[in-house]
């Protein structure tokens, strides 16, 4: 095995919430370049499933319960799968529903990671990042859900009847949590 590859296969055992963390401000990047192109729609179920199980994965190292996570996650999978392979607009209420409970559960699970002992490791630093992030796709999936359900809740200067992108609504959750604002 190459020493490159033996290094960061150490350093992802060492930090697991590094990589969740590294995952999703990946998926910031990725979504507004891949939201309205022809394949994007695929591509990010594809994305918003490995982001699912990759955080399955770090609840099992939290003090979570990760058969809980796994239950709220697989039909996640499955309705995003649904709605990729066979365009069924109505099922997104209950998938964004589903990820918000998910993501809000992980990073609950981090938080109680975090705070087992009174020594704050590297990983449980980046845990804290990684909760953030947890919060904010938790929240704007609560929008994609609002938005759902109350059709014209998010307004915009510009067409302020359609219905707010996922990006804008990602962008709203980290305005709102970090108290920026938006204006």
């Amino acid at each position: 095995m190459p020493a490159r590859l033996a290094t960061l296969l150490t350093l992802t055992r060492r930090h697991p919430s590094a990589i969740l963390l590294v995952v999703q401000l990946g998926g910031l990047l990725l979504y507004p370049l891949l939201e309205t192109t022809r394949g994007g729609p695929l591509a990010l179920s594809a994305f918003g499933i490995a982001v699912l199980v990759i955080t399955t994965g770090m609840v099992k190292l939290t003090p979570g319960l990760t058969w809980l996570s796994v239950c709220i996650a697989l039909p996640a999978i499955a309705l995003l799968v649904l709605q990729a392979l066979f365009d069924l607009p109505h099922l997104l209420p209950w998938s964004a529903g589903l990820e918000a409970a998910f993501y809000f559960y992980a990073a609950a699970s981090l938080i109680a990671y975090m705070m087992e002992d009174w020594r704050a490791t590297t990983d449980e630093l980046f845990a804290a990042g990684a909760t953030f992030t947890l919060l904010a796709w938790g929240f704007a999936y609560l929008y994609v859900l609002l938005q759902a359900l109350q059709p014209g809740s998010f307004a915009a200067a510009v067409n302020p009847q359609d219905p707010r992108s996922w990006t804008e609504l990602m962008f709203l959750s980290f305005a709102l949590l970090s108290s920026t604002g938006i204006g």
